[in-house]
């Protein structure tokens, strides 16, 4: 059974290639595309990311018709992304195009996180330790 508290996420997007260039400038990931899972419609695209550290969890960014992207206002999902210190990664937010809505603050004994908004409007966390 996976230990790990999150197994998946999904990000919905507007603009596949524009969410991959900010997540790669960001946290320095790369994505495998995935042809239309569906076969049916050829109008989802997804794009894994990609990790050789993921221990299991993953997920993928989403583009499909008639699915609702994040507006940055309401926060349906929250997903954090570990970070040695999440301000370091915290720094290259506004040159990728995404927004900081909450520089790095503490949670005491549970590490720092930061709270911010990617170039398709979905909410995110950056977490550490330090």
């Amino acid at each position: 059974m996976n230990q790990n508290v999150v197994c998946w996420f999904e990000i919905y997007v507007k603009n596949m290639d524009r969410a991959k260039k900010f997540y790669n400038a960001v946290l320095g990931t790369n994505f495998t595309d995935m042809s239309d899972p569906t076969e049916d419609t050829g109008d989802m695209k997804m794009a894994f990311f990609s990790s050789p550290e993921n221990q299991g969890v993953s997920g993928a960014l989403v583009e499909m018709a008639g699915t609702k992207e994040g507006d940055g206002a309401c926060v349906n999902t929250m997903v954090y992304f570990p970070c040695e210190d999440c301000s370091v990664e915290e720094s290259r937010i506004a040159g990728a195009g995404g927004i900081v809505t909450r520089p790095k603050f503490s949670i005491g004994e549970f590490g720092f996180i930061s709270i911010c908004v990617d170039t398709e409007g979905n909410p995110f966390g950056l977490f550490s330790m330090s």
